[in-house]
């Protein structure tokens, strides 16, 4: 066996990955017609006569492209989840169902006004919420069940839009990972009620900062835009402010990069997808490594990150902390992943300051695997050539035997 390149040996891999985010002429070209146009903010006419306003363009272009009717853009994606539970209804005090596996912002976007994160655990296998899980955490204050979409693999829709149903409360889907994501063909983010995604700047589409509300129903669309536009409506004067809203609105600026992002995405999502298939190809029968279930109703999966664990006894004698150095020595970037948010006090805290009460919320799947097993190759990884593929699972497969070495 080789030498590790973390004990002096020579590396897998020294060529760099594809860096990240990538623009060309076009994000240039259209940053200079906003420029020109006078026109910057998300609001408002243009100086400049002919001038198309870049951010309805956009927010046509994405909605389209994730298959949905409506597209209202807003400043983050923390923010985008905090207005689709409120144009979904969901009050301060209620609760909201979710997976404890996932960014912080899934479970501060209700706390921001008052909602409680109730966590449900995830499926092992897939790292998602369990549906089989989900209807035993609702109760009488249960109006919304946040299903994410980890990675850009999505969950069971199918499950938990019938639960939804069944109980007649709200489904957004968290894509922030998923742009390009399909279920049973059909982009994800408005299969539920409401969908929301992120532009940050690791984001498989970006502006480095930003997100996006979409939904197949005007009046959810409506009231989300009033929400981000200070409480107008929009065939509304300019002054009118019929509810409670704020400024949340995105710029002409990221409009215009995003636009100039999209030109790439279809090709880039889909070299993605080439790069995953083969990549797991290569690691299925190795020791020590596993892959999570691929479910034949995802038909496209937006891969904003390689997800793989180790199996728990291998993990238990090699720490996954030591396997990711290991690995990343080797010139393959990866990342520990999150941790349960059942482990944050801070999000205890929130609770307990809104509800008066002490919750002890545990998740057992997740805090495991989270701490444990599962690690993360980053979609720069699967933005390269097939060489870099291979390149990882070599490293993967020096690694992996650096702790138990074939005799």
């Amino acid at each position: 066996m080789d030498k590790l390149a973390i004990h002096g040996g020579v590396p897998v891999r020294n060529k760099p990955y594809p860096n990240w985010p990538i623009s060309e002429e076009e994000e240039k070209r259209l940053l200079s017609e906003v420029i020109d146009s006078g026109k910057w903010g998300g609001s408002g006419g243009s100086n400049l006569a002919g001038y198309e306003a870049k951010l309805p363009v956009f927010e046509n272009k994405f909605a389209s492209f994730q298959d949905a009717g409506y597209g209202v853009s807003v400043v983050n994606g923390t923010v985008a989840i905090t207005v689709a539970l409120q144009a979904a209804g969901v009050k301060p005090f209620d609760e909201v169902i979710m997976p404890p596996y996932t960014f912080i912002a899934t479970a501060t976007a209700p706390l921001m006004f008052g909602a409680i994160p109730v966590f449900v655990d995830i499926e092992e296998d897939t790292m998602l919420l369990d549906p089989e899980k989900v209807e035993g955490a609702i109760t009488p204050r249960t109006k919304a069940i946040i299903a994410v979409h980890i990675g850009g693999t999505v969950a069971d829709l199918d499950r938990l839009s019938a639960i939804a149903r069944k109980h007649g409360i709200a489904l957004i889907e968290d894509a922030a990972q998923a742009v390009g994501s399909q279920w049973k063909g059909k982009g994800v983010g408005a299969i539920g009620d409401i969908g929301t995604f992120s532009f940050q700047s690791s984001k498989n589409l970006t502006a480095g900062e930003g997100g996006m509300i979409v939904t197949n129903d005007r009046t959810l669309a409506d009231k989300a835009w009033s929400l981000c536009n200070v409480g107008r409506s929009r065939d509304g004067a300019w002054y009118q402010h019929d509810t409670i809203g704020w400024n949340l609105r995105l710029t002409e600026f990221q409009a215009a990069v995003l636009l100039g992002q999209m030109e790439r995405l279809e090709e880039q999502v889909e070299r993605r997808n080439r790069n995953a298939v083969l990549l797991d190809q290569l690691l299925k029968d190795m020791e020590g490594v596993r892959l999570f279930k691929n479910d034949n109703r995802v038909t496209r999966n937006g891969f904003h990150l390689y997800m793989f664990y180790l199996e728990e006894e291998f993990a238990r004698s090699f720490p996954k902390s030591e396997f990711m150095k290991r690995l990343s020595a080797e010139g393959i970037p990866c990342a520990s992943g999150y941790s349960s948010l059942t482990n944050y006090d801070a999000i205890q805290k929130s609770i307990e300051e809104w509800t008066g009460e002490k919750r002890i919320q545990t998740c057992p799947v997740a805090e495991r695997m989270g701490d444990q097993q599962v690690l993360w190759i980053t979609q720069t990884v699967l933005l390269g050539d097939e060489e870099g593929i291979y390149d990882a699972a070599r490293a993967l497969k020096k690694v992996a035997q650096s702790h138990h070495p074939v005799m």
